[in-house]
This record gives structure tokens, C-alpha cells and sequence, in this order.
């Protein structure tokens, strides 16, 4: 069974600790039977949440997840934008496939607004491809 987890420390993530430059980093994994399926890195700025890197090992479902966990979380402080600073840009592709991103941008604006928009896009034949 996946679970989505906050880990408490960033051992196995050095990297992405220095691209995020001092700012306290946060990690989400997704674990299947203990081991990880995927992760997110992020920090909680003033007015916003920046995402620094995730890994969804080709899972669009998965990436979806990973995402909307960091969405949540957000919202729940009070923080209404996501910046996407990921330095594989190939990462952006799903991100859009997702809508999350539009055109060439980073960024996603009001995010409880789109929390709340999708509860009912899986019922929607336009969003299925």
C-alpha cells in the first residue's frame, strides 16, 4: 500500500539540500512496503512554496500526489502559490500534463481554488486522455 510521509531528516537528499540554498527543506515521500516510490522537496516561504525536485519514477499518478500533498499542506498555512524551481526541466512536462503549470511558466497561483476545482475533474471526459 502507497503512503505519502514527511521524513524528518534529509539523509539521501544532499543534493538537493544545497540547491536549496539555506532555506529549510522539507521532504515528502511516498513509500510502497517500506520502501521509497518517489519523493518531493520543498521549503515554506513568507508568500510562498517553492518545490526544488520530486522524483515520481514515471508515475504521472504518483507525481499528482506528490504534489497535491505539498498543495494541502500549503494552504493549510495560508500559503496560496507554488514556484516550481527544478533544475531537470524535463520535470516540468507532467507538471503541465497536470495542469498544475500553464505555457512556459513556474508558478501556481491560488492554490485553495484549485484544490477545491478538482474534486470533481476525474468525473470530467475532458480531463481524460
Amino acid at each position: 500500500m502507497l503512503e505519502i510521509q514527511e521524513k524528518f531528516n534529509t539523509t539521501g537528499y544532499e543534493e538537493i539540500v544545497s540547491a536549496a540554498n539555506g532555506r529549510k527543506l522539507h521532504i515528502t515521500e511516498a513509500l510502497d512496503s517500506g520502501r521509497t516510490a518517489g519523493f518531493i522537496a520543498y521549503s515554506y516561504e513568507d508568500a510562498h512554496t517553492v518545490v526544488y525536485d520530486y522524483s515520481d519514477m514515471g508515475d504521472l499518478m504518483l507525481c499528482d500526489g506528490l504534489v497535491r500533498s505539498v498543495m494541502f499542506k500549503s494552504v493549510l498555512k495560508g500559503i496560496e502559490t507554488m514556484v516550481f524551481e527544478i533544475a531537470d526541466k524535463s520535470k516540468f512536462a507532467n507538471l503541465k500534463k497536470l495542469r498544475f503549470l500553464t505555457d512556459d511558466g513556474n508558478v501556481c497561483k491560488d492554490l485553495n481554488s484549485f484544490m477545491n476545482a478538482c474534486e470533481s475533474c476525474k468525473n470530467n471526459s475532458k480531463n481524460i486522455d
